[in-house]
């Protein structure tokens, strides 16, 4: 099977895995990942998220889910979803899919894997929105989902911290790169910097623009490109930024993209900003894009979160500054220093390589795969 396709809702085919998402684009990074292991190891997999035919994996059917970002929609599908999979294995990387998949999984007699992405408890501390009755019920929606997490077939994890501890058949499925990102030693005339990922407010969007201010009131002008969706709670912050700021002209804001486009955007770009606050999630984490911006030969700027720090620092990746105005101060010192620049981007590449992503996303695949071995064998 090649390229994406898409087949009606009331199709009865039955696939190896139906990975369903109630919250989750079709392009998202990690599930692109996720699949690409499942279809190299010849496995049949429909995909129901919200997106696009066109940024879908390679090798997959594909079907929109209905509905938009409200969270009444996103509530909605994750009771209708598990019961439109098609797969053997029910596959739901959403914490609110996991009650109603685990059910359908029992019911429906097929095998249920998971997908516990980040620590949801400690996320939803970083939502403006999980407040009141909304914060409540997510809270207990983000316990139980967790609890139950433990019971499925297969429980994967994206870091040796994230919950549940004492699944009874946990990987660890990093976030590690693919390493074929677009990478390249040549970068462009005038220093850009880069940042790849959501959009908000504590994963260092002020702080990213704040810093590009003070380079140009410095007199060494940096420009920014920003590839992500925008969190609606700061919609209006940025826009009000862009129609005041002496800085609007040096950043471009171009949403959402695949991931292709994403990381062609990064070929030429100088440096990767990872410029997150220290929130409950993040203290523990080591953010996806370092390992990514390595392997697209960049230097990385990042806030002294210990694990990111660190790494940063043991392998001369970049620089580790605490606030916009040590941000700009470094990326002003390398605009005047280009070979030590190089140097770092040398150093990064070069670490990345010894990120072998294929280990854990083998044995996850591999796993996956003896779930549909009943199946597989009478074909």
């Amino acid at each position: 099977m090649t390229g994406s396709s898409q087949v009606p809702a009331y199709s009865k085919y039955r696939f190896d895995v139906s990975l369903i998402s109630s919250g989750h684009n079709v392009a998202d990074a990690r599930l692109h990942r996720l699949v690409g292991a499942l279809v190299r190891k010849g496995l049949e997999v429909e995909i129901i998220a919200l997106g696009a035919l066109g940024d879908a994996p390679d090798g997959v059917t594909f079907r929109p889910a209905r509905g938009g970002k409200a969270i009444t929609s996103r509530a909605l599908r994750a009771l209708i979803l598990p019961w439109q999979a098609n797969g053997e294995v029910i596959f739901a990387i959403a914490p609110e899919l996991i009650p109603m998949s685990m059910l359908a999984a029992r019911i429906r007699r097929r095998k249920i894997v998971v997908d516990v992405y980040e620590d949801y408890l400690s996320l939803l501390r970083d939502r403006a929105w999980a407040t009141g009755v909304f914060g409540a019920v997510a809270r207990c929606v983000a316990k139980i989902s967790s609890t139950l997490a433990r019971r499925a077939d297969i429980t994967i994890v994206a870091d040796v911290q994230v919950p549940p501890l004492g699944a009874r058949n946990r990987l660890v499925v990093r976030n590690l790169p693919d390493l074929n990102l677009p990478s390249t030693e040549q970068i462009e005339m005038e220093p850009r910097a880069i940042y790849i990922g959501d959009v908000r407010q504590s994963r260092g969007l002020a702080t990213m623009l704040q810093t590009i201010e003070a380079t140009l009131n410095a007199g060494s002008p940096w420009k920014l490109d920003v590839v992500g969706p925008i969190a609606p709670a700061d919609q209006n912050f940025v826009d009000d930024w862009l129609a005041h700021s002496p800085a609007a002209h040096l950043v471009k804001f171009y949403g959402r993209q695949t991931l292709a486009r994403s990381w062609e955007r990064a070929l030429g770009a100088w440096v990767g900003l990872s410029l997150l606050e220290p929130t409950p999630a993040f203290l523990a984490a080591i953010p996806s894009k370092l390992y990514e911006y390595a392997a697209a030969h960049l230097a990385v700027l990042t806030t002294p979160l210990p694990r990111p720090a660190k790494l940063v620092v043991e392998h001369g990746l970049g620089k580790v500054v605490a606030d916009s105005e040590q941000a700009a101060a470094e990326l002003i010192n390398w605009a005047g220093d280009v070979d030590s620049l190089r140097r770092v981007r040398t150093a990064a590449a070069t670490w990345a390589k010894t990120l072998d992503s294929s280990a854990e996303y083998g044995q996850f695949a591999e796993q996956v795969a003896t779930l549909t071995g009943s199946r597989r064998s009478g074909r």
